[in-house]
């Protein structure tokens, strides 16, 4: 079984917290795995504007620390969003990283937009999944030595759970994969919201657009899935459509979080801060009361293992009241089940396992 190493929320003058994610990280090793002048991606997820539940930016400047004391070269990376919002292109996606405090002063370490400018720079990656035979994937993950996911651990509205592989799968996929796994068809034009001005026909790159009477439609069979329309669009005409079941994109996220992986199984490692376990994700300009208390950190090289026990941690606890929970949950009670029914949340790591991506069973050690 993977060893996936945890520890409380419990301090001391001699020991707080960030010496507790150090010593998380000494256990793994990582002098081992990463070499000097290495560059290596740390995958955090720098909240949307508005949104406070994501991780601090101090707790990034440890682990900095700690990947620069085994001479490589960290940065700090992300991937631009599918939905119009204030990360959705590199520029919106760096100012909102300095304004939520990422900056070099606070992380001593640089930002990197991992998809470029417009969440298009990316590279196709061979995979052997069961839905996608191959996945996009942003070019600074395909670039860098290593990875570090970091992620903020809560709930999800489509994932049941968000933890490493979604920040894997999801966070670095170009706008193209992105949309490939929330949608098995093109966008498709909000009529009420389209003012016909033909803005989204110049970036096309495949020509499915054409305006007629002062409305956009788009040619389903010549869209190649890129999303660039979404983006461009000022008026927030173009929009996902929101088709996929949920075992299908839970498929396709895990087997983009398999091509993020590829070439790199041996040149990572992962932490889940289960602290303000909120009940959806950090891409909302908002957070919402945390579900449980805080528990803890959790490190580990097995992103399947490592969900998996967070999973089980969280579970294990009581839900606290006045929340997105409406039933006095009681601890071994399922939390992700009790705010979005209709999920499955066990399919991410069933499928992940059967990847070969890690193993469910783990052995936690708590330091």
């Amino acid at each position: 079984m993977s060893k996936v190493y945890y520890t409380d929320m419990r301090t001391t003058p001699k020991r707080n917290l960030l010496n507790k994610i150090e010593d998380l990280i000494n256990r793994l090793k990582i002098d081992k795995r990463f070499k000097k002048d290495e560059l290596i991606a740390i995958k955090v997820h720098f909240g949307e504007k508005g949104n406070t539940s994501y991780l601090r930016p101090i707790f990034l400047r440890t682990i900095a620390d700690c990947v620069k004391k085994t001479g490589a070269k960290p940065f700090l990376t992300d991937t631009n969003t599918l939905y119009k919002g204030s990360r959705s292109d590199g520029i919106s996606h760096y100012v909102t990283a300095i304004e939520n405090g990422f900056g070099f002063s606070c992380t001593s370490c640089p930002i990197f937009i991992a998809d470029g400018l417009k969440g298009k720079e990316g590279r196709k990656v061979p995979v052997k999944g069961e839905v996608l035979k191959e996945v996009s994937i942003a070019k600074g993950i395909i670039d860098a030595d290593g990875i570090v996911g970091v992620t903020h651990f809560k709930a999800h509205e489509l994932s049941g759970f968000g933890g490493t592989l979604k920040n894997l799968g999801m966070g670095c996929a170009t706008r193209e994969g992105k949309l490939i796994q929330h949608s098995g068809i093109a966008p498709k034009v909000n009529t009420e919201k389209c003012t016909g001005c033909r803005q989204c026909t110049h970036f096309c790159p495949s020509g499915a657009i054409t305006v007629s009477q002062k409305k956009a439609s788009i040619n389903e069979e010549k869209c190649i899935g890129c999303g660039e329309c979404i983006l461009i669009c000022q008026f927030e005409a173009m929009e996902v459509q929101w088709c996929e079941s949920q075992d299908v994109f839970q498929k396709k996220m895990v087997e983009h979080a398999a091509g993020a992986l590829s070439g790199k199984e041996k040149k990572s490692f992962f932490l889940n801060f289960l602290i303000q376990i909120s009940p959806a994700c950090d891409c909302y300009p908002n957070s919402d009361a945390p579900i449980v208390r805080d528990i803890g950190i959790l490190a580990s090289f097995d992103p399947v293992s490592i969900d998996a026990a967070s999973c089980d941690l969280v579970n294990n606890e009581q839900a606290l009241p006045g929340t997105a929970i409406k039933k006095d949950l009681k601890d071994g009670m399922d939390k992700w089940k009790a705010l979005y029914p209709a999920i499955d949340w066990r399919i991410q790591l069933d499928y992940a396992e059967k990847l070969g991506l890690g193993e469910k069973a783990y052995t936690l050690i708590k330091i």
